[in-house]
């Protein structure tokens, strides 16, 4: 059977500050058949948003070619609709009026126009709101407005952007159970739906197959097909193996090298802006009870509420400061985290400073470069102009940062705000 969507080769690649561009997309191809759900799941950065674009005809493609039943897409493809996680309505216009919008885009008169908006309306559950202006409605039911709005132009593939992401924990679960129950009875016009997710137990919930990127840049590791029957259940053990399995292939080893996670090396390794109180936060929640020292990633991240998202930075962090080991789905301390939790105030700055100076090389080259001038001083932009020969402005500043607040964590160095300087300076 010939393929409802096929990706080959595709690429991506965006400027960044000087040199080669930044490659975000690497060679993915895929195939999708009609009547299934599938998810791409990643962590954000990997590239799944900017391929569900080029998928739309939204974004054009580096490299690489993508069809929709045969047909190259070259432009806006009409035969996909997307839902996208900031809901992304039309504040002045009426519930009704944002879910005719495409249609009227696309020529349809006003008497179809009326009667397809109502029963997809009807359909997603907001019959009685037609009338209403967005701001009259929560979050939930918001989402579902842009569901209808997608829905009403009869796509062959609906393309779902982290749809729930912005929804809190029973919005968000609520609208997952009616969307599956909805496809389950056959009641969407859709062929398909394309989900992007960075939500592990999500993914396995919703989807039959499930195709895992790797970051920096996108690829496709794996493809884990999820044969466990609908509805399903999270307590499941068949569910519960499968998210670990997950977790642990995605926390796996490259190479038997110790993995960080963050593109870069050296000085221009970029580095996730985290506070210094999040990492002794994790530090100390894995040495509690019931871990002891030793976390199953599935089961910290339930009890913390962190997704993956949340949670892998801040475990890569840890582990590159040599604090933690993080592989096959679990975060174990090292025996420098451990002491590190029983360590009062100073002496937690003490072994934070030898750890960032040893293991962070940007924090090395900040305290080398103090040591070294008669002023002990230095502007940051000295520091800033370098990493942008290998990243962005944004990602440069989000490192240098990251730095910032580090080093004046441990008393490593200082840095004055108002002058943009570092300095060895002792605060106290």
């Amino acid at each position: 059977m010939d393929a409802l969507l096929q990706v080959d080769g595709v690429r991506q690649r965006y400027p960044k500050g000087s040199g080669e561009p930044l490659l975000v997309l690497d060679g993915v191809s895929l195939r999708m058949r009609e009547n299934e759900i599938v998810s791409l799941l990643g962590r954000s950065g990997c590239g799944k948003s900017s391929l569900l674009r080029i998928i739309a005809g939204l974004l054009p493609a580096s490299e690489g070619h993508v069809a929709i039943e045969g047909h190259t897409v070259d432009g806006p493809a009409e035969q996909v609709a997307m839902v996208f996680q900031s809901f992304a309505l039309f504040p002045w216009l009426t519930v009704l009026e944002n879910v005719e919008i495409g249609l009227e885009a696309q020529g349809v008169v006003a008497a179809e126009r009326h009667r397809r908006a109502i029963a997809a309306i009807d359909l997603i559950g907001l019959d009685g709101y037609e009338s209403a202006y967005p701001k009259e409605l929560s979050g939930g039911m918001r989402q579902r407005v842009g569901l209808a709005r997608a829905l009403v132009v009869h796509p062959k593939v609906l393309l779902m952007d982290e749809p729930f992401s912005a929804l809190d924990v029973l919005t968000a679960e609520t609208l997952r159970t009616d969307l599956l129950d909805l496809w389950g009875e056959g009641r969407m016009p859709i062929s398909s739906i394309l989900l992007v997710t960075h939500n592990i137990e999500e993914a396995v919930l919703m989807s039959d197959r499930i195709l895992v990127f790797s970051s920096n840049p996108g690829r496709i590791v794996a493809e884990i097909p999820v044969s466990l029957p609908q509805p399903r259940n999270r307590l499941d053990p068949t569910f519960r193996q499968l998210v670990d399995d997950i977790y642990a292939l995605m926390t796996a080893k490259p190479g038997g090298r110790p993995q960080v996670g963050f593109p870069g090396t050296g000085i221009a390794m970029l580095l996730p802006l985290l506070s210094p109180n999040l990492l002794a936060g994790l530090l100390e929640a894995v040495a509690a009870e019931p871990y002891r020292g030793h976390a199953d990633l599935p089961a910290l991240a339930g009890s913390l509420q962190m997704e993956i998202d949340d949670l892998f930075p801040v475990a890569e962090t840890l582990q590159l400061l040599r604090f933690a080991e993080l592989a096959e789905g679990d975060l174990r301390l090292s025996d420098a985290g451990r002491r590190f939790v029983d360590l009062d105030q100073d002496g937690r700055k003490r072994l934070f400073a030898q750890h960032l100076l040893a293991y962070v090389p940007l924090a090395a080259h900040v305290k080398r470069v103090l040591d070294e001038r008669g002023t002990h001083r230095a502007p940051a932009s000295r520091f800033r102009d370098e990493l942008e020969d290998h990243m962005s402005e944004q990602f440069a500043d989000q490192t240098l940062r990251a730095v910032i607040t580090w080093g004046r964590y441990a008393e490593a160095f200082a840095y004055d705000e108002a002058t943009g300087i570092f300095s060895l300076d002792d605060p106290g």
